[in-house]
């Protein structure tokens, strides 16, 4: 299994990011899927979280109104759309899953997202 996260970088306050995760190794389509971040000498903060055929999603309230998370099963990739950035949000963002019937979890390499003026 491999996730490869792209789309981070530097942005102003209030500017907006698209983070993309391109997964291979897995029935893709089959995996509850979520973006994690991590912040400097922060732990990690489950951000969103989207079920295998997106009808259901979830959000940490610190993202919630700002962040949404979607996925093309076709293209077997999940997506994370950043509005309305703040300083805090500064975080390496990272994809994840978890195949139950293993009891394996599988993480990208993270890309960083800074917000600064």
């Amino acid at each position: 299994v491999q996730l490869v996260e792209s789309g981070g970088g530097l942005v102003q306050p209030g500017g907006s990011l698209r983070l993309s995760c391109a997964a291979s190794g897995l029935t893709f389509s089959s995996y509850y899927m979520s973006w994690v971040r991590q912040a400097p000498v922060k732990g990690l903060e489950s951000v969103s979280s989207i079920y295998s055929y997106s009808s259901n999603t979830y959000y940490s309230d610190s993202v919630k109104g700002r962040f949404t998370i979607s996925r093309d099963n076709a293209k077997n990739t999940l997506y994370l759309q950043m509005n309305s950035l703040k300083p805090e949000d500064t975080a390496v963002y990272y994809c994840a899953t978890r195949d139950d019937g293993l009891g394996t979890d599988y993480w990208g390499q993270g890309t960083q997202v800074t917000v600064s003026s």
